[in-house]
């Protein structure tokens, strides 16, 4: 008794009470724990719940559907993304090697993509966020034609062609126009207008294919002046043939030697001043087809004949 009352003895025994207390408690949990996890684990390789656990069981069949919901979920974006990235880089790699320019103005009338081809032919070094009027500044337009019917005037300008889809609801445009760049060289382009549309039907924007045929126009002049010219040499040498007659036909009727001298001396001028028109002529012509044939360059042959064949 004098033990149990000694304070000390008291609190240490009191101490080793609770301590027994708590590590029992902590024991039955602990089992309780681990048999909690093994009938999780039973559940989940298939054993019939009871109706005890069958909450427990719907709960885990439905983490697990989430899970493997998700898990395809980000399967199917990775793929998407993927399938983006490819389609971007293709899309990308076809524009920059293409050699006709390609212009893309969003529903804001301003330029979304350009590829080289476009930034060499209008001569700018970047198009990007410009509008239809600052690129082609008032270029006249030659002539215009609508795919829904015949060639139509009320377009005078290309940055007015680009307004006729985007805005008036035309279909595709064709247009053949005079264009300038910044630097001041003429150029004379093909352009076909069209819009852009969304799966839905919406309007996306505008593209413009530009296709430069100065080279073809040049040489197309050029071949106007050269028939001109023949024309003018057809005449010469139609009125140089008469002359030659006349004298003859005097020459043949007359009896005076002095007169006879006189017509065969005008033959022989005449017949000389023909002889240098048309060597002259023979030789431009010569030279001239020489330079527009592109000797030893048939691929660019080929190029010019079905540029010339679009343009018909």
């Amino acid at each position: 008794m004098k033990i149990i009352a000694n304070p000390v003895i008291l609190r240490a025994a009191v101490v080793l009470f609770c301590a027994g207390f708590a590590f029992l408690f902590g024991l039955i949990m602990i089992r309780l724990l681990r048999k909690s996890i093994d009938d999780e684990a039973d559940l989940s390789v298939g054993t019939a719940p009871t109706p005890e656990t069958l909450p427990l069981h719907l709960y885990n069949t439905v983490i697990q559907q989430l899970k493997q919901q998700k898990h395809e979920s980000d399967v199917q974006s990775k793929a998407e993304q993927q399938r983006a990235r490819i389609n971007d880089t293709f899309s990308q790699a076809v524009l920059a090697n293409l050699s006709n320019g390609v212009l893309v103005f969003g529903t804001n009338g301003l330029v979304r993509t350009t590829n080289p081809a476009a930034k060499e032919i209008l001569g700018f070094a970047s198009a990007t966020g410009m509008s239809a009027k600052d690129i082609f500044r008032g270029a006249v337009v030659l002539n215009s034609r609508d795919d829904s019917g015949p060639s139509v005037d009320e377009s005078t300008s290309l940055a007015e062609e680009v307004d006729a889809v985007m805005n008036l609801g035309s279909n595709r445009r064709h247009a053949e126009a005079e264009y300038e760049t910044p630097a001041g060289q003429t150029r004379f382009l093909a352009v076909t207008v069209c819009p852009v549309p969304s799966p839905n039907g919406n309007l996306l924007g505008v593209a413009c294919l530009i296709n430069d045929f100065s080279e073809l126009e040049s040489i197309r002049h050029e071949q106007e002046l050269r028939r001109e010219l023949a024309a003018e040499r057809a005449l010469e040498l139609r009125s140089s043939l008469a002359t030659i007659s006349g004298y003859a036909q005097q020459l043949a009727g007359n009896r005076s030697a002095e007169m006879a001298r006189r017509l065969a001396a005008d033959i022989t001028e005449e017949s000389e001043r023909l002889e240098r028109s048309l060597g002259g002529f023979l030789s431009e012509s010569t030279t001239g087809h020489a330079a527009t044939s592109f000797p030893g360059r048939p691929g660019e042959q080929s190029s010019a004949a079905v540029a010339m064949g679009s343009r018909s």
